[in-house]
């Protein structure tokens, strides 16, 4: 990178910047609008992102992401890593080799910028932002401090960019479904049961957090219950949460079941066409945010609501009021009662969401 003019802005002469975000899918498409504004503003910059593993999937959705670098960070490991400075220290040689202009460091409001800013400081990048709360000396060439724990985090996001001179010309999550995906759907939905042309609810009862599910009995409850008032369900899940799956078929038998078997993109596409999404704070809830498809969040009382809501898409959002809000723990020491919802409540939720939905859209042939 050439030096910049005197009191130019550095950062709007960058052309190979990374993005660290070593978290979850949900978190990684949280991204969309930033990354849309870095590209509308630098279009021949070259954007690599460093992703976990699972979350790296999500550049699929992302295609202003040029570049992807899926690894297993110590600053977000839960203690399952080995000690092995050597892992970090290859890192910093890979982030070396790739001789980036910036780096641009992505973080909720619990993760520090300080630990990832440090590695690419000792990486040579010499443009390095984030925002944090505790004092990191020069770590950062560029730190901001001061943001709410309750600001959404789309909107910590745009922070960082806007912080380096970057228009946000549009605050929403965009994704890019393939034609492929969705010429998918319809094959999908057939191996699962359904009828592809008819609406259906999509309930996926699990998250990555035992803390944030609502409890899958109670999920088999509500399945049984619109599936019993005649709208067809399609209950989805990973491997993972296979357990909370079974859980939710043993009360709603004649459901339609789908674990795994579609990649991001696919499972996007599947709620893109869905009527409705039933679901905790997870992925599927960002994701029918960014297709717009009306969602009901089971709302943990782990987090704000405003850190990870929806925000452009028709929404309800059943949390019940407790002491210990916000938490922030990964499993409940107390039975759930934030999630001590009644079936028949989001039952009654589900039918009158899909009712205002149904009153927005334009009547048939009408002219849009």
């Amino acid at each position: 990178m050439l030096p910049p003019p005197p009191n130019a802005n550095p950062w709007l002469a960058a052309r190979n910047i990374l993005l660290t975000r070593p978290d979850n899918l949900g978190d990684v498409i949280m991204l969309s609008p930033a990354l849309r504004a870095l590209k509308a503003a630098l279009p021949t910059a070259r954007l690599t992102l460093l992703a976990s593993t699972g979350g790296a999937a999500a550049a699929a959705l992302l295609p202003w992401i040029d570049e992807v670098l899926p690894w297993r960070t110590v600053w977000q490991d839960l203690g399952h890593l080995a000690f092995d400075p050597q892992r970090e220290l290859g890192l910093i040689e890979t982030l070396r080799e790739k001789q980036f202009d910036g780096a641009i460091i992505f973080t909720s409001f619990s993760q520090t910028p300080h630990v990832p800013g440090y590695l690419c400081y000792l990486a040579g990048i010499p443009l390095r932002v984030g925002e944090g709360k505790e004092f990191g000396g020069s770590v950062l060439s560029t730190e901001l401090r001061g943001a709410p724990d309750a600001l959404h985090q789309v909107e910590r996001n745009l922070r960082l960019i806007a912080a380096l001179g970057i228009p946000i010309p549009d605050r929403r999550i965009v994704i890019e479904i393939s034609q492929a995906a969705r010429a998918a759907v319809p094959r999908i939905l057939g191996e699962a049961g359904l009828v592809a042309d008819a609406p259906f609810i999509l309930v996926h009862p699990g998250a990555s957090a035992l803390a944030r599910r609502y409890p899958p009995e109670r999920m088999g409850v509500v399945v049984r219950m619109l599936g019993e008032q005649g709208w067809p369900v399609l209950v989805t899940g990973v491997e993972r949460e296979r357990e909370a799956v079974e859980t939710v078929r043993y009360h709603a038998p004649a459901a339609h079941y789908l674990l795994g078997n579609t990649d991001v993109s696919e499972y996007a596409a599947l709620i893109e066409y869905a009527a409705l999404v039933i679901c905790g704070n997870t992925l599927p809830l960002h994701l029918a945010d960014a297709c717009l498809t009306p969602v009901i969040a089971l709302y943990s009382g782990t987090d704000y609501e405003e850190q990870w809501r929806p925000r452009f898409t028709m929404s309800r959002i059943l949390r019940q009021p407790t002491p210990c809000h916000p938490c922030y723990l990964f499993i409940c020491p107390i039975e759930l009662p934030c999630l001590d919802i009644a079936p028949q409540e989001v039952v009654r939720v589900a039918h009158e969401l899909l009712a205002e939905h149904q009153a927005l859209q334009p009547p048939a042939g009408a002219s849009l």
